[in-house]
This record gives C-alpha cells, structure tokens and sequence, in this order.
C-alpha cells in the first residue's frame, strides 16, 4: 500500500560516517589482539595474567561497539 506522505530525503552527513570510525575499530580490534597475543607470548611485564586478557577482550568489545555505529 502506497501512502500519500512525503518523506524528506536523509541528509548527506547521517548516510556515511566519519573517516574515523572504521579507524577506531580497526585500532581497538588490532589492539586487543595484541595484547593477549603478547600476552600468551609473556611479553608484557608481568605476564601472563588475566587482566592482560580481560583489557584485550575489553578493547575487542568496544571495536564491536563503535562497529554498531559505522553505515
């Protein structure tokens, strides 16, 4: 069914996101992968524990998330 109401077009700016936002999941996902690959290498002062692991899989959730906000 076809309704007769005009919808505005969206504006340029909420089609495509800024430059950074695929950069800044690309840095917390590369991020938190190195860390608990460094980790498990026991390269990190005081490795390996689990808050190496816990911070690599914290930097890994927050790329998932700003990845929510990327069109």
């Amino acid at each position: 069914m076809v309704s007769g109401r005009y919808t505005p077009p969206i504006p340029d700016e909420y089609r495509s996101s800024p430059w950074w936002v695929p950069a800044l999941v690309l840095a917390f996902m590369g991020l938190g992968v190195i860390v608990i690959v460094l980790n498990y290498l026991s390269a990190l002062p005081a490795s390996p524990t689990n808050w190496y692991l816990l911070g690599g899989l914290g930097c890994i959730i927050a790329g998932f998330l700003v990845a929510t906000r990327w069109h």
